[in-house]
């Protein structure tokens, strides 16, 4: 099998860093799956699969391995650079092929090493030449109903009927640690995924109503970060039961300004535990004017509580990108599922969408604020997730360590 990458080709000096991290991340993802050998061939990777190493998981695990552009399941035959002999590579398209249901086709091929004395036309000429003959099949350049992949390296070429999208991006680690605030809702696994597609790892907070509600929104949660650990292999899950938190706000605040105060709250209490982890920003779920939270004013006034950075990866989306980008996901269904969320607790008639700082600061005046924030913190329920489950899996998520 081969895989693809596109940004890491980019990165200059500290390529070989975000190759072995993407190379880690492979082993770790195919870790139960008897995978002999990861290479690095510096503009591709390959994977040794075992004959017995079932191909739809190895499928789901890779479309999975964020910085992964693509990848070819296929056959490798030997080559000679100097005197290349096509016969083995033209059996091995002919049993390629052989279950491939198509009228027209096309062959693409892409040579390595530059070395070999057949260039990637030659190859593709011959190819198709020997295809037209063998199945009476036309060859078309623009819309083929098939396409053969042929990747020519220095001593092997590789032949396959099928390419494999991959989620793209960076690999999970090489962007640090952050924080993501997580509900039961659509939007924040989506911001959770996007970051972690860019190379962070993802440790989670979720804020409960409990013991004011059921533990709906927790069960919700848990599944959602079992789903978003497929793409990074470990996660910390912090639960903090936020309704009496919210109670003792209630008791102090004008009804107007609770939205905004339980999220300055939330924003601490976070902050604390993003620390802890070593997490150099959080990151929420927030759409710009989507409710009353995500005004400007009020982000702005939220934010205004934070010591570390407050990342939105969704603020310029709409609901419906944002819907789309979950079902995509697998997060959607889900996400769906009626709960009882804390941030609908309590929520006024009328919230204020223009909320002043300087109110703000007046009415958390009436309100012990560092101890509210230790209690959140000290209450806080650690679980600890990995993907897959294995030993062995949790031996490989080790990374290289990071270019000076």
């Amino acid at each position: 099998m081969i895989v693809h990458y596109h940004e890491l080709a980019l990165k200059g000096h500290n390529r070989d860093y975000f190759e072995q991290c993407l190379i880690k991340n492979i082993r770790t993802a195919l870790a139960d799956a008897g995978v002999r050998q990861v290479e690095n061939l510096h503009s591709r990777i390959r994977i040794w699969l075992p004959p017995e190493a079932p191909p739809e998981v190895v499928r789901e695990r890779l479309i999975r391995v964020c910085g992964i552009a693509n990848f070819l399941p296929g056959r490798v035959v030997p080559l000679q650079l100097a005197n290349p002999n096509l016969d083995a590579l033209t059996t091995a398209v002919f049993e390629e092929i052989e279950s491939q249901s198509f009228t027209t086709f096309r062959i693409t091929a892409r040579r390595a090493d530059k070395r070999l004395t057949l260039t990637s036309m030659d190859i593709e000429k011959a190819l198709g030449a020997a295809v037209c003959a063998r199945t009476g099949r036309k060859v078309s350049l623009k819309n083929p109903d098939l396409t053969i992949y042929i990747e020519l390296l220095s001593k092997e070429a590789f032949c396959a009927a099928a390419k494999i999208e991959g989620p793209g991006g960076m690999p999970v680690g090489v962007s640090g640690k952050i924080a993501c605030l997580i509900s039961g809702g659509i939007d924040s696994p989506v911001a959770a995924y996007r970051m972690i597609k860019r190379g962070c790892l993802a440790s989670f907070i979720h804020f409960s109503g409990r013991p004011l509600v059921s533990r709906a929104s927790e069960e919700k949660v848990h599944e959602l970060v079992r789903h978003l650990t497929a793409f990074q292999y470990d996660s910390r899950l912090h639960v903090i039961p936020f309704g009496e938190i919210q109670r003792e706000i209630i008791l102090n605040a004008p009804a107007p300004f609770r939205i905004v105060l339980y999220r300055r709250m939330m924003v601490r209490i976070a902050q604390e535990l993003a620390r802890k982890e070593q997490c150099w920003a959080l990151v929420t779920g927030d759409s710009l004017g989507q409710v009353a939270s995500q005004t400007p004013q009020n982000l702005c006034a939220i934010e205004e509580a934070a010591e570390l950075p407050i990342l939105r990866p969704l603020i310029g989306m709409d609901k419906r990108e944002i819907i789309d980008e979950a079902r995509r996901l697998g997060t959607y269904e889900t996400s769906i599922e009626p709960d009882q969320d804390c941030c609908k607790l309590f929520v006024p008639p009328h919230p204020s969408t223009k909320t002043r700082l300087d109110d703000v600061h007046r009415v958390e005046r009436m309100i012990d604020i560092f101890a509210l924030v230790k209690r959140g913190v000290e209450n806080a329920e650690l679980t600890e997730l990995s993907f897959p489950s294995s030993a062995a899996s949790r031996e490989a998520i080790a990374k290289p360590d990071r270019p000076r």
